[in-house]
C-alpha cells in the first residue's frame, strides 16, 4: 500500500495545544491586539514547536482577493535579475507576496500569464514583455497590468494597465552626444532587433546622429540583446575595410559579446574602438570589464512597478500611468578619443 502523507497542521492543532480558541490564534498569528502578552508567547512558541506555517494563500483568498503580485521575467536578462531582487523587498512592505514565473524560448508569454493567474495573482508585472498592445489591453479587462521596461503606444488613459520605463530615446542622445564630443563620427549601432525597447533606441540614435549632422555616418547592424548577437555583429564589422570608431549597443549583454570578439582579434578598446552598453548591469561595473554604458535604475523601476501594481488593485484603474525615469551615463574604461 501506498504511504500515507502526514495531515497538515492547521491553526486548529496550535488552539487544542494552547487551550485558546482558533480565532485568537488567528490574531495573534497576524499581529492584531486581543491576548495577552503570556498567551501571544505560549501560541507562538507552540506553533514553532509542532512546525504550524500559515497557508498565506488560502488565508487571503478567505478575504475576498489575493494579495499576490504576478512577475513574468526572462532568467537570461540579467537587467531582469537585478529587477526581481528590488521586486521582493518591495512587494513584502506593503504586504504582498510574489510568486515569479519565466518567459522561455519554448514558454511563451500568453503561457506565462495564464500559469500567474491561474495562481490567483491579483495583478501582474511583466518585466520586458515582447507581446503587442492589444495583448496587454486585453488582459488588464481581467487584472491590473503593469509592463516594465518598454514603451506602449496608445495605452490610452483609465485602464487597469500601467508602464514604468526608462527614457530610451533621451538615454541614447546622452551616448550619442559624449562620443561626438569625444571626437568621434563613425559611430556604429548595433541594435536589439525586437526585443523590447529597440525600436525606440534606434530611432534615437538615428535622430541624434541627424542632430550632429552624422547623417551620412548612421550605421545600423541588426542585433538582439544577446551576447551571441553582439559577437556576430563584431565579426561582421571585422570583416569590412574600416572598423567604426565607436560602437554603441543595444545593452550591456550585447557589448560583452562586441568587446570579446574585438578583443580576441587584437582590436583595442577604447584605443581602436570605443564601446558603450545599455543598461549598467552589475557585470558592467566588473573591473575586467569597466563598461560605459547607460544607467537604468533597477530599484526605482521595480518599486515603482510594484507600487502601480497595488495602487490599480486597491485603487482601480484611475491610478494607471507612464512613469519615465530618467537615465544616466556611467562613463568607465570601454571610451576614449578616436584613434588617430
Amino acid at each position: 500500500m501506498a504511504e500515507s502523507r502526514p495531515r497538515r497542521l492547521t491553526m486548529a492543532d496550535v488552539a487544542e495545544r494552547a487551550g485558546v480558541s482558533r480565532t485568537l490564534v488567528s490574531f495573534i498569528l497576524d499581529g492584531k491586539p486581543g491576548a495577552s502578552e503570556e498567551t501571544r508567547q505560549r501560541v507562538l512558541a507552540i506553533a514553532e514547536e509542532i512546525g504550524y506555517r500559515p497557508d498565506s494563500a488560502a488565508r487571503l483568498l478567505a478575504q475576498g482577493r489575493s494579495r499576490t503580485l504576478g512577475v513574468m521575467t526572462d532568467v537570461r536578462q540579467l537587467f531582469q535579475s537585478e529587477l526581481v531582487t528590488h521586486i521582493y523587498p518591495a512587494a513584502e512592505r506593503l504586504g504582498y507576496e510574489v510568486l515569479l514565473s519565466a518567459n522561455l524560448p519554448d514558454r511563451t508569454e500568453g503561457r506565462v500569464v495564464d500559469s500567474l493567474l491561474s495562481h490567483r495573482c491579483g495583478a501582474l508585472v511583466l518585466l520586458g514583455p515582447n507581446a503587442e498592445t492589444e495583448f496587454f489591453t486585453e488582459l488588464a479587462h481581467k487584472v491590473p497590468v503593469v509592463v516594465a521596461c518598454r514603451r506602449l503606444p496608445g495605452r490610452g488613459a483609465g485602464t487597469m494597465l500601467s508602464t514604468v520605463r526608462t527614457n530610451d530615446a533621451k538615454g541614447i542622445r546622452q551616448a550619442i552626444d559624449y562620443l561626438v564630443t569625444l571626437g568621434h563620427r563613425a559611430i556604429h549601432h548595433v541594435d536589439g532587433g525586437t526585443d523590447p525597447g529597440s525600436a525606440d533606441r534606434r530611432r534615437a540614435y538615428k535622430a541624434a546622429m541627424r542632430v550632429h549632422g552624422l547623417a551620412s555616418e548612421v550605421r545600423i547592424i541588426a542585433g538582439a540583446h544577446n551576447e551571441d548577437a553582439g559577437a556576430a555583429a563584431a565579426r561582421e564589422m571585422l570583416s569590412e575595410t574600416v572598423l567604426p570608431t565607436a560602437v554603441l549597443a543595444g545593452n550591456d549583454r550585447c557589448a560583452l559579446g562586441i568587446l570579446d570578439v574585438f578583443t580576441r582579434a587584437g582590436v583595442d578598446v577604447p584605443r581602436d574602438v570605443s564601446l558603450i552598453g545599455y543598461d549598467d548591469t552589475r557585470l558592467s561595473e566588473n573591473p575586467r570589464i569597466d563598461l560605459t554604458t547607460i544607467h537604468q535604475d533597477a530599484h526605482e523601476i521595480a518599486c515603482s512597478s510594484v507600487e502601480l501594481a497595488v495602487q490599480m488593485l486597491v485603487e482601480g484603474p484611475s491610478r494607471a500611468a507612464d512613469v519615465v525615469l530618467e537615465p544616466t551615463l556611467i562613463v568607465r574604461g570601454t571610451t576614449g578619443p578616436p584613434r588617430a
